[in-house]
């Protein structure tokens, strides 16, 4: 006979230690942190691969002399390669040429331009023309936490040419981790783009379809169901599983658990 399964609930903050705040806090930050890292490397990576990209567009339009079709006709046949990916825009190609042109040493570069997110790189591109300016740019950016639009602000109000003569307190209340940067590389869709391009559905698109079409159903229904949750953990002869669409087995298991 089959063991029955539970649901197991979530204990009350109150009845735990007094310790616990710690210990969350503690999680909380190693969380943080672990992200910021992931996304960091996976940015660094992106940046790479474009400036390879851009670095092959710059020798071949150098040695051939070709014109806007091959990047136009380029464009067309990686998105059909890559459906989901969103990064290579003939504007965007144009732009890593112009990027593996503005650092031919990008790979050995420890500078911040390595580490600010490539819409960031896009306006150093865009509204700089010399190198020791973009690098002193991009170093405030990094170190002030700005955001592309505040980068923007800078440049076209020439900080530089006035660096030094007004008191801020950017330092003192906005930390790296809070900085309007940090939280726009958590949401820069080439990143995210660019870590995702597959070409395939994963398991997290194919669970999201499917609860679409429970949510309808249980709609159509009306009263009297009630959607339990995703990924709902049981507990069955202190064994730990979660029903989601990827085990059969689990799915036949709450079945025979229920009424």
């Amino acid at each position: 006979m089959s063991a029955p399964a539970s649901f197991e609930s979530t204990p009350a903050k109150s009845v735990m230690p007094a310790w616990y705040p710690e210990l969350l806090a503690s999680v909380s930050r190693q969380i943080h942190s672990g992200r910021s890292r992931a996304v960091s490397a996976a940015n660094r990576e992106m940046l790479l691969s474009y400036w390879a990209i851009g670095k092959q567009l710059a020798e071949r339009e150098s040695a051939e002399g070709w014109g806007s079709k091959v990047v136009t006709r380029l464009s067309a046949d990686i998105r059909s390669a890559f459906p989901e990916a969103k990064g290579f825009s003939p504007r965007n190609l144009r732009y890593m040429k112009s990027f593996a042109e503005a650092w031919p040493d990008f790979p050995m570069l420890q500078q911040s331009v390595a580490t600010l997110p490539w819409g960031h790189n896009v306006i150093l591109l865009d509204k700089l023309a010399d190198q020791a300016d973009r690098v002193w740019y991009a170093d405030q950016a990094l170190a002030e936490g700005w955001s592309r639009s505040v980068l923007a602000v800078q440049i076209e109000t020439r900080l530089h040419e006035r660096s030094g003569k007004a008191i801020t307190n950017f330092k003192a209340t906005m930390p790296p981790s809070d900085s309007d940067l940090a939280q726009q590389s958590f949401k820069d869709p080439y990143v995210f783009d660019f870590v995702a391009m597959s070409g395939k559905r994963d398991e997290r698109d194919l669970e999201n379809q499917l609860i679409r079409h429970v949510e309808k159903f249980l709609l159509e229904l009306g009263q009297g169901f009630a959607f339990v949750g995703r990924q709902v953990r049981l507990t069955i002869s202190s064994d730990e599983f979660f029903t989601d669409c990827s085990d059969s087995r689990i799915i036949r298991i709450a079945a025979r658990a229920g009424p």
